[in-house]
């Protein structure tokens, strides 16, 4: 059993780690820039380690100084958390070569899943259904062409190891070349610089769709279990804002579809540990495999509250070696949770608001009903140097009208003094009718627009 490990990661996702090893008798090792010097989790934790300047290059993707840090912690295991090196594989095999256990899916399994044309292939070897495009990487525009010959506009190239949502570029017609070669060198060039690769394959734009997700638990012995779906579709600029589970617009019938599709995906790639396959839903009811996130995602607490079941212990143990002790009969789905994302930004045009917070007020947590996931304090600074997201905040309820009261509840006893938050614009979000019957898309952003003297 893993008895000591090293969290590669900064924030809440840190808090969050440290409490289930704890309740697992495990002990933790922190890592921190120079920017987060005054984090609480570096007393909370066993061991703390300075790794560097505030930019990330300088320290949380520095892959020599975590691997330092691991031996001279003498962890035995590394858990990545999500964003930064959480999906590398080059990361992942370092820590292996220290003879430490990487809390993830194997190295080469991360290798080959960069690739989201393998994951396609993948996918459609096993009959689970994918968006229409390509399965290579496109060659030059004649195929981005044949493309919309075959499948119709609008296309969308997007990059075969990109993610978070850069890279995406949406093709309207493919009459000019010059237009065409522009937009497919564009989409090359943000891969180079961001993701070394400059691969693109293209897939055909699927019309308002609902962005649902499958969140799920391998051993390395062949076991899944799927702890049921995530309603993802608030998004903004392809960044997820507002999550939850179960999703209306998934049946009975539709989940256990979606349960075998994400299985067979994750057998065929012998994958183990916990995971995310994300599905498209489009306007007919017909859903579409996207890609599958090698991690633990921000959003991992929704499934938590509906079905009980720590998906950082079952990372821990699927790591470990241990076999899945649940079967698929034993998960339950129970009540809806909904998660809000609180960034520091301008609630309205959307710019990160960098800055200290002089005083911060959380909501009740104590009943159960509300979780709340943070890293924050009076005084603590918001760098310009990471992600905007300060804080998570989950509630459940009964049924989803009862969670969306709670979350508009939890949302509206938040204090935070200094900076400006999205909490105003999430609380417009709950409060629309297309958000209280279910009946949103992807596009749910670009119809609404919120203005600040509405609130």
């Amino acid at each position: 059993m893993i008895k000591r490990i090293l969290i590669a990661n900064r924030g809440e996702i840190v808090n969050r780690i440290i409490r289930t090893c704890r309740k697992m008798g495990i002990e933790t090792v922190v890592v921190y820039s120079d920017a987060d010097a005054g984090q609480h989790y570096i007393d909370e934790a066993d061991f703390s380690y300075n790794i560097g300047k505030s930019a990330p290059s300088k320290s949380y993707l520095n892959i020599d100084v975590l691997i330092d840090v691991l031996r001279e912690s003498k962890a035995d295991a590394v858990h990545p958390g999500y964003g930064f090196l959480s999906e590398s594989a080059d990361f992942a095999k370092a820590v292996a070569a220290e003879g430490a256990v990487w809390i993830g899916p194997a190295p080469e399994v991360l290798e080959a899943i960069e690739s989201k044309c393998h994951c396609r292939k993948i996918a459609s070897d096993n009959c689970v259904p994918i968006t229409p495009g390509t399965i290579k990487p496109v060659t030059d525009i004649n195929d981005i062409a044949d493309e919309a010959h075959r499948n119709g506009l609008p296309l969308l190239l997007k990059l075969d190891k990109g993610g978070g949502g850069k890279g995406i570029h949406k093709i309207e017609d493919v009459d000019s070349i010059e237009k065409l070669s522009a937009d497919l060198e564009s989409v090359k060039a943000i891969g180079r610089m961001a993701f070394a690769s400059d691969d693109v394959y293209v897939e055909k734009a699927v019309s308002n769709p609902r962005h649902i997700e499958v969140q799920f638990i391998a051993d390395r012995y062949g076991n899944v279990i799927c702890l049921g779906e995530r309603e993802c579709s608030i998004q903004r600029r392809f960044q997820k804002i507002i999550e939850e589970s179960p999703s209306v617009a998934v049946s009975l019938h539709e989940r256990k579809k979606l349960y075998q599709y994400t299985a067979a995906v994750v057998r065929a790639m012998g994958y183990s540990n916990a995971g995310t396959v994300e599905f498209l839903l489009d306007e007919t009811g017909s859903f579409y495999f996207m890609e599958i996130n090698a991690r633990l995602q921000v959003e991992h607490p929704v499934s938590e509250m509906v079905t009980g079941i720590d998906i950082v212990a079952g990372q821990i143990k699927a790591a470990s070696g241990e076999k899945l002790s649940m079967k698929q009969e034993d998960v339950t789905i129970e009540g809806h949770a909904i998660e809000c994302r609180i960034y520091a930004e301008d609630p309205y045009t959307f710019v990160p608001c960098p800055g200290k917070i002089e005083h911060v007020v959380f909501p009740d947590s104590d009943n159960g009903n509300v979780r709340i996931e943070h890293a924050v304090y009076d005084g603590y600074k918001v760098s310009p140097f990471y992600d905007p997201m300060i804080a998570k905040v989950i509630t459940k309820g009964r049924d989803r009208a009862e969670c969306i009261e709670r979350m508009k509840e939890a949302l509206s006893g938040f204090v935070i003094e200094g900076i400006k938050t999205s909490i105003p614009f999430e609380l417009k979000i709950i409060d629309n009718p297309l958000f209280k019957d279910g009946t949103f898309t992807t596009a749910f952003l670009d119809k609404i627009t919120f203005q600040e003297d509405n609130v």
